[in-house]
């Protein structure tokens, strides 16, 4: 047989084999599955040690084994052989007896395995010359170790497959299902024809019938097998990435369904925060209106008839007509506190009349001129949305009085589509909003505050400022943005 051709195969089948065995060293401890991490290392180990034996094959063909080196060869090519197949046992092993209480009794298949190699080395010792026992050493290894290591290697990645198949990994799957072909042929043909010996049946069953049937040596279907089984367990290495990849998306979908969860809950107790509000300001409205209101009035009728009376003195006179005018004064500025409150107009007359009612007023208690433009077709709206547009503009047009310096304000509102769309521009003096932030940290509270209104109703508020520019409020709040309880 030509060297040179033995010498490709031995190269290409070590090959195979260091490579899968390197790849499996650095990839096998990404698996999340406990019981594939552990059989990887096993497999690691063969694949290195197996390429080592084959390359030592190699070079002893070659004739780079000289002086003490090849005097030790027999003994060193034997214990990498058998100690090769020995994890390749280990491996199947593990894969086929699969859960984490069976893990150390896996252990036992390759010690049987094992004792019964020595054993047998033991027994041929004193039955052949000693010209005879290392090749008879190295057919009794494959017999022994080499044909039901590979057997249980190919069980343990059928066993695998399934567990690829229920995972979703179907894919990977059919790779674990070809490197169990390609290590069931590696075993089964690969290693039942042995070099020929005096141990039966390598007597007839050898590699040179192997030669004398097929046309080429065993050797090559040997390295066709260990390349098929490397390929593909490489291939299924993926798998590991995939699971990786499939595990960061769980974390990622879950937390975000945790943000979104703490969002619906800050939004849940904002709302319930904002209709408590909105309940305990009509409630003290109703209270002063029907309370307080009522004994002012009767008050001032009081003073003022007795101010109609005749008068008897002067002083006196003087001083019921302050009392009148002190109450007259109290009852407006009451009047005033339980619209801000809590608008009745909203109620009775609807969004648009309640802003130009409350417009209107805003201009003879501030000079300031305001003009309210509605235009589109008007909708009915959810109480909450109605509320939420009110005191958005409500908030607008306080800061506007506060802060802007303004002569003018336009309040326009227009009903399209989906969403009522908002915009309260002044002619004031402006401000920087970077500087605000920046030196406060923030936003107002009553910016902030139009923002939550608007966002719990799935809307925005933009404002838009700068000196000498005036402000722009605008805000888009849409009509089915709330789900009314139930």
């Amino acid at each position: 047989m030509n060297h040179t051709f033995l010498i490709v195969i031995y190269f290409f089948y070590g090959l195979a084999f260091f490579s899968m065995g390197l790849l499996v060293a650095m990839e096998g401890g990404r698996s999340t599955d406990a019981r594939l991490r552990m059989a990887l290392r096993p497999l690691a180990g063969f694949g290195l040690v197996h390429a080592a034996h084959e390359w030592l094959e190699m070079f002893k063909i070659m004739g780079h084994l000289g002086g003490q080196f090849y005097a030790i060869y027999p003994m060193l090519a034997l214990s990498l052989l058998a100690f090769s197949f020995l994890s390749l046992a280990a491996f199947g092993a593990y894969l086929v007896l699969g859960s984490e209480s069976t893990w150390r009794v896996s252990l036992i298949i390759p010690l049987t395995l094992e004792a019964v190699w020595v054993y047998g080395l033991l027994t041929f010792k004193s039955m052949y010359v000693l010209k005879d026992i290392y090749i008879i050493a190295d057919v009794w290894t494959r017999y022994s170790l080499a044909i039901p290591a590979g057997l249980l290697a190919a069980a343990g990645l059928v066993v695998q497959q399934r567990t690829f198949r229920h995972a979703g990994l179907v894919s990977f799957g059919r790779d674990s299902l070809w490197a169990s072909v390609a290590f069931g042929w590696y075993s089964l043909v690969g290693q039942i024809f042995t070099a020929p010996s005096k141990l039966p049946p390598s007597t007839f069953l050898n590699s040179e019938l192997f030669l004398d049937i097929f046309g080429f040596p065993v050797q090559l279907l040997r390295a066709v097998a260990a390349i098929f089984a490397s390929v593909f367990v490489i291939r299924f290495l993926r798998a590991f990435q995939v699971e990786n990849d499939r595990k960061i998306a769980e974390l990622q979908d879950a937390r975000l369904h945790e943000s979104h969860e703490r969002e619906e809950l800050r939004a849940e107790l904002f709302r319930k925060v904002v209709a408590a509000q909105e309940a305990e300001r009509q409630r003290i409205a109703r209270d002063l209106h029907d309370e307080t209101g009522q004994s002012l009035t009767a008050i001032g009728m009081g003073l003022r008839g007795l101010s109609d009376e005749p008068k008897q003195r002067r002083g006196q006179n003087d001083t019921l007509h302050q009392l009148q005018v002190l109450t007259s004064d109290s009852l407006r500025e009451l009047q005033r506190i339980i619209s801000d409150l809590r608008p009745a107009h909203l109620d009775d007359l609807g969004l648009s009349a309640t802003l130009r009612w409350y417009a209107s007023r805003l201009q003879e208690m501030t000079g300031l001129i305001i003009k309210v433009e509605i235009t589109g077709e008007e909708h009915a709206l959810d109480e909450t949305v109605k509320i939420a547009i009110f005191r958005i503009i409500q908030e607008a047009l306080n800061n506007i009085i506060k802060h802007a310096c303004a002569g003018s304000v336009s309040v326009s509102m227009d009903y399209k589509e989906k969403s009522v769309y908002i915009l309260v521009r002044d002619n004031g003096i402006g401000f920087d909003m970077d500087a605000v932030k920046n030196r406060i940290g923030r936003v107002s509270l009553g910016l902030a505050g139009m923002a939550e209104r608007a966002a719990l109703l799935g809307g925005t508020v933009e404002v838009h400022s700068r000196p000498d520019y005036g402000t722009e409020v605008e805000a888009v709040i849409p009509y089915q943005a709330v789900k009314k309880e139930e």
